[in-house]
C-alpha cells in the first residue's frame, strides 16, 4: 500500500519543475493527481511520465474562466480533494528602472490574482481536514536585485497564506506555504541569455550556505509534509533554500 493511497490532489503548474516533481512523489506513493499547465505538449509529456493515476488539464492561472473550468473538472474527476498545491507562477528578471506596467501586471495576475481565485474556487472541494500549499519564494524576505516586482508578488502570497489559513479554519482546512530558494529547475536557463544564466547560477551557488542548488525532489518532500503530515501547522512557511534566508 502507498502512503497516499486514495488521496486526491490538484497541482497547478504541475507539468514541469517543482509541480511535476511533487506530482511524481505523490503518484509513486499511491495518490491520484490532476496537474495543470499552459502548454499542451508539455502537459501530455508529463502525464505520460506520471501514468494512469494522473489527469492533465490545460489551464491558465491568469484566466478566471479557466480557473472556473478547473474547479468543474476537478469535481468531475475526483468529487472531493484532500489537498491543493497552488504552484503555478512566473519569474521575470527586470531591474526596477526598466520595469514596465505590462510585466508588472503579468507578475501580479499570475502570481497573486490567479492563486487567490484558484483557492477560492477549489477550496469548496476540499474535505474537512484537507490542506492548501502555496509556493512562495525566499525573495519575499530578501532584498534581491532585479526581481523587485516578482518578490513583491511572492510577499503577497505569503500574506495570503496567513489570511486564508485563518478564514478556512472553520472548515478544518490548513493553509501553508513552501518557500524555495535556488532550485535546479532550469528556469534560469529559460529566462536569461546563456552567459547571464551561468553567471547568475555561479553567484547564487557561492552565496548559498550549502554551496549548491537544491533538487526539485527536496521541495516536493516539503510540500508533501505540509499537505499531509503537518496536521498541527497552518499559516506557516517552510523555507527550502539551503539556509539562504536564515543564515
Amino acid at each position: 500500500m502507498g502512503k497516499y493511497d486514495d488521496k486526491n490532489i490538484v497541482i497547478t503548474g504541475g507539468s514541469s519543475g517543482l509541480g511535476l516533481a511533487t506530482a511524481k512523489l505523490l503518484v509513486e506513493n499511491g495518490a491520484r493527481v490532476l496537474i495543470t499547465g499552459r502548454a499542451q505538449a508539455t502537459l501530455e509529456f508529463a502525464r505520460e511520465q506520471l501514468g494512469e493515476n494522473a489527469v492533465a488539464v490545460r489551464s491558465d492561472t491568469a484566466s478566471l474562466s479557466d480557473i472556473d473550468d478547473l474547479a468543474d473538472r476537478a469535481k468531475a474527476e475526483f468529487g472531493t480533494l484532500d489537498a491543493l498545491f497552488v504552484n503555478a507562477g512566473v519569474t521575470r528578471f527586470v531591474p526596477f528602472e526598466s520595469m514596465s506596467v505590462d510585466v508588472y501586471d503579468e507578475l501580479f495576475t499570475i502570481n497573486v490574482k490567479g492563486p487567490y481565485f484558484t483557492v477560492q474556487k477549489l477550496a469548496p472541494l476540499l474535505s474537512s481536514g484537507g490542506s492548501v500549499v502555496l509556493t512562495t519564494s525566499v525573495a519575499n524576505v530578501l532584498g534581491l536585485p532585479g526581481i523587485s516586482a516578482y518578490a513583491a508578488s511572492k510577499a503577497a502570497l505569503r500574506s495570503m497564506t496567513r489570511s486564508l489559513a485563518r478564514e478556512l479554519l472553520p472548515r478544518k482546512i490548513r493553509v501553508n506555504a513552501v518557500s524555495p530558494g535556488p532550485i535546479d529547475t532550469g528556469i534560469l536557463d529559460r529566462s536569461l541569455p546563456k552567459e547571464a544564466a551561468e553567471q547568475t547560477k555561479a553567484q547564487m551557488t557561492a552565496d548559498n550556505p550549502m554551496q549548491r542548488f537544491g533538487d526539485p525532489d527536496e521541495v516536493a518532500r516539503a510540500v508533501a509534509f505540509l499537505a499531509f503530515e503537518a496536521t498541527y501547522t497552518t499559516g506557516a512557511e517552510i523555507a527550502v533554500d539551503g539556509g539562504g534566508s536564515q543564515l
